[in-house]
Order: C-alpha cells, then structure tokens, then sequence
C-alpha cells in the first residue's frame, strides 16, 4: 500500500515548510516501531508551483497504515509538527495506492535525479486495459533505468494512474522520450492507451535532501 499526499504551500512558507519536513519526516522514516517508510518528497519544479509531493509506502497494506496513524496520534512531536505545518498549507490532498506489478518497486538511488510524475484520469472502466497495455509498454521505457514506479489509486480520486519516472536532466528526459518512438511497437500502445485517458497532467519534481529517490 503507497500513499501520495500533495501539498499546497504558502508561497512565503515554502523553505520552512521543507525544513520543518526535513526535521521530522526522516523520524517517522528511521522508527522501528512504526511500519512505514518513505519513498520520496520533493517540491515541484514545473507544474503546480510551491508544491510538495511525500510518497509513503506501508508494508503491512491497511492494517500497516491504521497502525501508524493511530501511533502518531499519539506522538507528541508528529502533533505539533502538523499543528505548525498546518499554518504553512493553502491546501492538501492525499490517494491510497496499489503498484503495478509489471512496475519495478521504487528503490532508494542516489542523484543528481530530477523526477517527473505523470499523473492520469482514466475513462471509468478502462484500468484493466491500461494495466494490460503498459505491461507491454514499460519495457521500452527500461533501458537507461528511469522508469521507478506505477501505481493506480484506490481511495481518493479513482480511476487514477501515476507513472513516476527519474532523469539525469530535462534534456535527457527529452532524448529518453524520443528514442521510444524509434521503437517498434511503442506507437502502436500509446495509440491504444490515449483514448483510456479524460486528463492528465505532468509534475517535474526536485527531490529534498532527505529523499530516498535523489
């Protein structure tokens, strides 16, 4: 089980935002007791500005999840971490996710790395067929190790995908992503694939110095 929580933050408050998360989250990351662990955080860079994306991984899926929500309540230090954050957010928002499983699971990996989070509204109905399409389709997006994970949603706004992906730069993102298209077969599935899609959206992502996806 993976949640992604999107933060809004003040303009104003951005760098004491990222301090404050610096401070804490590697705690909560670092506890034993607690079964959680951080993917990644990081503010974005193009998209949305002043925005912080945290992707948390529970191990133990749901029962992992209530578990640390309900030690957290009882954290002293979480409590007042979310209360002063709390003055810092214009607003946020979370998803419950499940990984594909023709996905690789995200890894820590060392940097310079700038993230891109490809974010997709299916057509209701459609998430099979997407997951049948893209299990084809990822192994022409393997070859220089940028694809890190893919993950649809369960709770919060459904019939969504996220597709995160890592890149040395912006103009290797851009040479990684032409090359596909001198592949054969890679036409053919994104011609299939479009129509399953209502919306979509692309966050370009810095990740913070305590990310384990650098």
């Amino acid at each position: 089980l993976v949640v992604v929580a999107v933060h809004n933050v003040k303009p104003e408050c951005l760098e004491a935002y990222n301090k404050l998360c610096q401070e804490v989250l590697p705690k909560i990351h670092e506890e034993k007791h607690y079964p959680c662990a951080l993917v990644g955080t990081w503010n974005t860079w193009y998209g949305e500005q002043d925005q912080a994306v945290h992707l948390w991984r529970y191990e133990g899926g749901y029962p992992a999840l209530n578990e640390v929500m309900s030690k957290l309540r009882q954290n002293k230090e979480f409590t007042e971490f979310r209360k002063e954050r709390g003055n810092m957010l214009l607003s946020r928002k979370n998803q419950l996710l499940l990984e594909f499983s023709f996905w690789n699971e995200p890894v820590p990996r060392d940097g310079p790395n700038i993230y891109e989070l490809r974010s997709y509204q299916l057509r209701p109905g459609t998430m099979i067929e997407w997951g049948n399409y893209w299990a084809r389709a990822i192994r022409f997006r393997q070859d220089s190790n940028e694809a890190v994970g893919g993950f649809f949603s369960q709770i919060g706004q459904l019939y969504m995908v996220h597709h995160l992906w890592a890149y040395k730069d912006l103009q290797t993102r851009e040479d990684i992503r032409n090359a596909a298209w001198h592949k054969p077969g890679w036409d053919e599935l994104v011609y299939y694939t479009v129509p399953l899609i209502q919306e979509m959206e692309s966050r370009i992502m810095i990740p913070l110095k305590i990310s384990p996806l650098q």
